[in-house]
């Protein structure tokens, strides 16, 4: 009876948690495909970080010139590049006048890599639009008009959007869903959205910002010193009495932002080391995610079997009940998975490599938390940061 009590516990907690964590996507606002504007819209010059990025610049930089807005210019930080990336822009600036690369200058002390090369790049753009794009992301031809009237629609002075990721190699598709999931989980676009509440948030991927508006919050020079500029440009548009949207724009962006464990494990113990040292009271929520996603990759899998171990010893109905209360669990979870690999493109067969997603991301937890309870740095494109305690 004790191990029937537990389970049923068990049973109990886990269709709760996974309720929860299946329901917080709350984007009420989304991107759909519109027309373009009238010829005499305003100017939005789109601004692109690239720091070797040979593999993606080509097709990022002319999704960007095919957009049917009709009037862009686009500009492009070559941050000290060490592979083709500044050959590819300016062969592809020889046809096309709208697109400016620059040579990006040396880092200065006090300086994280992105914020600076955005820096270089808004202090020529012309545009009484600034739209941030990331070297890894691609538009589709509406985008910028879809998002210029989304924004204009919601009176946005900083419209940013989530964006269709992606996934290509297996570990992108056994990881990034439940990164994805985990994020909808720690981020609520609801609070973000509401201007009395201080949450803010920007997916760095898209930013679309109105000068005037990033010129008076300081722009990047505000928050040179931060790996994770977008959140903090999106604090100070918040912050300082400005309309700060976030909205689902998956219908007409994309991003491939990993393409295999190594670069995944790099780019997440980053970005999840400076949630937490940014932030220490969310170690105790990375700890909560770090220990579930550790049941869910160890215990999950052999809950079953244990019931069934225990019938074949005689535990009678009591066994039953145990292995039809994990299977259940099991069902409720692979459905909750297959909805979310559908949306996100994938097979939903992927549903089943839930146990090893959750290690992986366990494991990505719990580095994170140790770099930052050690006072380890991180290492982001070559670079060291040591983050100010």
């Amino acid at each position: 009876m004790p191990y029937f009590i537990i389970s049923t516990i068990l049973f109990v907690a886990a269709l709760i948690i996974l309720y929860w964590i299946h329901n917080q996507y709350h984007l009420d606002i989304v991107v759909t495909p519109a027309k373009p504007p009238a010829a005499d819209a305003p100017l939005i010059s789109l601004c692109i970080p690239a720091r070797n990025e040979e593999r993606n610049i080509r097709n990022c930089v002319e999704s960007a010139l095919a957009q049917d807005y009709p009037n862009i210019e686009v500009i492009v930080l070559d941050d000290r590049s060490t592979d083709s990336t500044l050959t590819q822009l300016k062969e592809i600036a020889s046809r096309d006048s709208r697109l400016l690369p620059i040579s990006g200058s040396d880092l200065p002390e006090g300086w994280a890599g992105k914020p600076h090369a955005l820096f270089q790049a808004s202090a020529v753009a012309r545009g009484e639009w600034l739209c941030f794009v990331d070297s890894d992301t691609f538009l589709n031809s509406d985008a910028i008009s879809s998002c210029y009237a989304k924004a204009l629609e919601t009176k946005a002075d900083l419209f940013t959007t989530l964006t269709q990721q992606v996934l290509g190699s297996f570990w992108e598709k056994v990881v990034m869903p439940l990164v994805m999931t985990a994020l909808s989980v720690g981020f609520s676009p609801r609070k973000v959205n509401d201007p009395k509440r201080r949450d803010a948030i920007a997916n760095g991927q898209f930013i679309l910002i109105r000068r005037t508006v990033y010129d008076a919050i300081g722009g990047h020079e505000k928050v040179k010193d931060q790996i994770v500029e977008d959140k903090a440009i999106s604090e100070q548009v918040k912050w300082n009495g400005y309309r700060l949207i976030v909205a689902d724009g998956l219908q007409v962006i994309r991003t491939r932002m990993y393409t295999s464990l190594e670069t995944m494990w790099e780019g997440w113990t980053k970005n999840i080391y400076l949630g937490l040292h940014d932030h220490p009271a969310m170690l105790l929520l990375g700890a909560f995610g770090a220990t579930l996603a550790l049941l869910v990759a160890l215990f999950l899998p052999v809950w079953p079997m244990l019931g069934v171990a225990w019938y074949l010893q005689g535990g009678g109905w009591l066994a039953v009940g145990i292995v039809s209360e994990a299977l259940i669990v099991w069902g409720v979870l692979l459905l909750a998975r297959a909805q979310v690999a559908r949306k996100m493109h994938i097979s939903a067969w992927y549903a089943w490599t839930v146990p090893l997603g959750a290690g992986v991301f366990a494991a990505m937890m719990i580095a994170s938390a140790w770099k930052v309870i050690s006072g380890q740095g991180v290492t982001w494109r070559g670079r060291k940061y040591h983050p100010a305690k």
